[in-house]
């Protein structure tokens, strides 16, 4: 059996050392034989760096790297060309001063790998020089590899001075690229955000971005054919359903993928489900986010984008959705198409993502850490066994709980939908599919949730007194009878006071 390559991001080991290898070489050769200039865009440990390293190897013509895979007899190996890589990916700089030294080091490596030497200090400079010196010494045009082009920016995203200055620095930097097209054959470009062209790459008019193109929609992740073929004995005995409900779902308009790292992690884990790769990240830059506006959670996971919306991303116009969807948290679940073009119904990709980003949530409207556990294990075992009064005590309980500050000194409570979104929130981080049937009021949601043989549909709605309308309005829209084929179906309506801060009216019944 081979080995997993965890972590491992080099080309050249993986088929030396006998690792696994899930053949992305097809859609290299398309797009090196048919275009000069794309960029893409995917979130982080998704593999992008692993394939920049196989187009690397493939330019400069490893042809005894790439026996048994689909280019092998079809590129002319024979056609060797000079690569220059710039990789972004480790290290943090937090102000220009670290930035120029550290990208003028990462050029450094270029000159051994090139074997040619700068005569420039000056990053920008140097960049160029190589360019130029490598089309002249090789007789070939330069092949032009860049990996995380936006990491110093997103490095600092929640400081927008640095990150503007980041932008305006690194915008220097990429204009080389415009500057030198004569003496280039290829580039490719990949990053975790999609900032405009206009703000980072002014000139690059020709490049493609093919992060949506359906053509390469599974150019990084594991489809989950690859799952049951090359991972076949590796996955031997795993409930295959499980692991797709788990971890399959980031959609490219492609098959939808897996994220490599969770599978690699799943298996070397006996099997084990967890969040594997959500805690490889640190997203407290969305805590920061969410903190500069009032923000309905549900409307947040259930939300329709434009193409503008996805594409729009700087320093000085930072979209939330947008940020949630490039970053691998949000989806596409379904593209629509209509008179005003195309739109993108954005969601949650599966269960690791579900539990962790509500989780999340949790923590950033209510400050609730060390008693969130206790909180969502309480309300899961109440919805296990059916015990309605119980589920309504946990409730209780729950908004209770939530500090008095965190009234007192912020205006998030004052939202509307603040309490809708709590709600939500720890309902859609319990292990229960969750489906949300009606979440564009601020002031109500419907929401069904699935337990096994159980279905619990539930009507929130915000008013000062109970009036039993909650429940009524289920009952009146028959949202049940869609589950009928279930052994236990609840109807829930709960009624939520802003002034109290608590549930002023729970009605419940068993259909």
């Amino acid at each position: 059996m081979k080995k997993l390559p965890i972590g491992i991001q080099t080309f050249r080991d993986i088929i030396t050392e006998g690792f696994v290898y899930v053949d992305k070489t097809g859609i290299a050769y398309d797009i090196i034989t048919k275009g000069r200039y794309y960029f893409l865009s995917r979130p982080r440990r998704f593999g992008k760096s692993l394939f920049l390293d196989t187009l690397k190897d493939i330019f400069e013509g490893k042809k005894e790297l790439f026996k048994g895979l689909y280019i092998y007899d079809k590129w002319d190996w024979d056609d060797k060309y000079p690569v220059l890589r710039v990789s972004l990916g480790s290290g943090v700089e937090k102000d220009i001063n670290q930035l120029y030294p550290r990208l003028r080091w990462i050029l450094k490596k270029a000159e051994r790998d090139l074997e040619i030497d700068c005569e420039s200090n000056n990053p920008v400079e140097c960049f160029q020089e190589l360019i130029l010196s490598a089309y002249a010494k090789y007789n070939q045009k330069v092949v032009i590899l860049i990996d995380e082009y936006d990491k110093p920016i997103l490095d600092n995203i929640t400081d927008s001075d640095v990150a503007r200055q980041m932008r305006d620095a690194m915008k220097n930097f990429y204009a080389v690229i415009k500057d030198n097209d004569a003496y280039i054959r290829f580039v490719f470009i990949t990053g975790v955000s999609k900032f405009s062209k206009m703000n980072l790459f002014s000139g690059l008019n020709n490049i493609e971005d093919i992060t949506l193109n359906a053509n390469y929609g599974n150019i990084c992740g594991y489809t989950h054919n690859d799952l049951l073929t090359v991972f076949k004995e590796h996955l031997k005995g795993a409930d295959m359903e499980m692991v797709k409900l788990w971890y399959n779902g980031y959609n490219y308009f492609g098959e939808k993928v897996y994220n490599p790292f969770d599978i690699l992690l799943f298996i070397s884990n006996n099997h084990e489900y967890s969040n594997y790769w959500w805690e490889t990240g640190n997203p407290s830059f969305l805590i920061e986010m969410l903190k500069t506006g009032e923000y309905f959670i549900p409307n947040i996971e259930n939300f329709v984008a434009t193409k503008e919306i996805l594409n729009t991303f700087d320093v000085d116009n930072i979209a939330l959705v947008a940020l949630l969807w490039q970053t691998g948290y949000l989806t596409i679940k379904e593209q629509i198409k209509d008179d005003f073009g195309v739109n993108y119904h954005l969601g949650i990709p599966n269960k690791e993502i579900q539990l962790s980003l509500n989780s999340l949530f949790i923590t950033y409207l209510t400050e609730q850490k060390e008693e969130k556990f206790s909180q969502q294990r309480r309300l899961l075992n109440m919805l296990k066994d059916g015990e309605l009064e119980g589920f309504k005590e946990a409730l209780f309980s729950l908004f209770a709980s939530i500090p008095y500050n965190n009234f007192t000194n912020n205006k998030l409570p004052e939202f509307e939908g603040y309490y809708a979104s709590v709600i939500y929130a720890y309902l859609a981080s319990l292990p229960v599919n969750l489906i949300p049937e009606d979440v564009s009021n601020f002031g109500r949601i419907d929401l069904t949730l699935q337990y096994r043989d159980k279905v619990f549909i539930i009507e929130f709605k915000l008013c000062e007194k109970a009036t039993g309308a909650a429940l009524k309005q289920i009952k009146e829209k028959r949202y049940y009878e869609k589950y009928s084929n279930f052994d236990n179906i609840y109807l829930i309506g709960i009624e939520f006071s802003k002034e109290k801060r608590n549930i002023v009216g729970y009605e419940w019944e068993e259909v």
